[in-house]
């Protein structure tokens, strides 16, 4: 599919015209630019499945939306918790049993700038565990019933890719030596880019119907970094983010546009495009040459396989 201009507008939900019959799975919705995901698809009359970790903040949350968009509205809730793999392969079994087909799978769910090192009970570093690893043995384990409806997996990064060491630091994944929190989740952030886009290439490759795409919110009002980062970021977050970051409804336009959009590029990282792509019209963002690193991307393909004990058939 030939990728298309948007426009000095950018992307914008407008584009999108009935979803009615589609269903789409999402991790992290509670809040946030998930949340906004969440609205937008119902309004377009699409089926919502949530994977989220928090069972009560989740019914507050699927209360809330069939307040705004009646009973009858199409959305319903998966527990799953990426910090384990083991509640990420029960909450896969659990949508194969419920789910017949899903269009798009939106890997939203994201923890950033942990203070301090903290393992996950797999033993990862928590931002790479839970941004990565658990979005790629959930990928894994979804795919072929994406691949039979030619749908969609689509990797929510994070312009920090460009920052920290610009690498996957292969040889000390989880920083046991100088852990720091921003070096550790630039590192998270560029390996689900640089999966994103593996994929893309291996199932093209093998002539598979779905495809992978990657996106970044930009800057957008959040409780990301309140509800995992240290005091000095969560400060320095509050009084910065009225003044650089844009509302979280537009911060999920760039995962909207991956999920659904028609024209969509290979190779390409959609996002906000001003202010140092922080806002702004959403559109393809610049890309730097380590995210396409494709020796690199092989082999955390092949650590990832390792990590999570699942094994991909690409």
């Amino acid at each position: 599919m030939a990728q298309m201009d948007f426009g000095k507008e950018g992307w914008t939900p407008a584009r999108i015209g009935s979803l009615d019959g589609k269903t789409y799975v999402i991790t992290g919705t509670s809040s946030g630019t998930g949340f906004e995901a969440c609205r937008t698809l119902l309004s377009k009359g699409a089926s919502v499945v949530m994977l989220n970790r928090n069972p009560q903040k989740t019914e507050e949350t699927i209360a809330k939306l069939k307040g705004e968009f009646g009973a009858d509205a199409k959305v319903s809730f998966i527990e799953m918790d990426l910090a384990a793999l083991d509640s990420v392969r029960k909450a896969a079994a659990e949508v194969l049993e419920k789910v017949e087909s899903i269009d798009a799978l939106i890997c939203n769910a994201a923890i950033a700038q942990v203070p301090q090192q903290n393992l996950t009970v797999d033993g990862f570093e928590s931002q790479l565990g839970v941004n990565h690893f658990g979005h790629f043995l959930l990928c894994g384990l979804l795919f072929d019933r994406i691949e039979a409806s030619g749908g969609r997996m689509v990797m929510v990064g994070s312009a920090a890719y460009r920052m920290g060491l610009k690498r996957i630091k292969f040889e000390d994944l989880n920083f046991d030596e100088k852990y720091t929190a921003w070096n550790s989740y630039a590192q998270s952030k560029l390996a689900q880019i640089m999966f994103g886009f593996e994929l893309q290439r291996r199932a093209k490759a093998a002539g598979k119907k779905m495809t992978a795409q990657v996106c970044h919110p930009g800057a957008a009002k959040t409780n990301l970094i309140s509800t995992s980062a240290g005091l000095m970021n969560r400060i320095v977050w509050k009084l910065l983010a009225p003044l650089i970051a844009q509302s979280a409804e537009k911060g999920c336009y760039s995962q909207l546009l991956c999920a659904v959009e028609e024209h969509v590029g290979e190779d390409t990282l959609y996002g906000p495009t001003k202010r140092g792509e922080t806002v702004g019209p959403v559109g393809a963002c610049d890309l730097e040459a380590h995210a396409l690193d494709r020796d690199a991307a092989a082999k955390l393909w092949a650590v990832s396989e390792e990590k999570t004990g699942f094994s991909w058939s690409l």
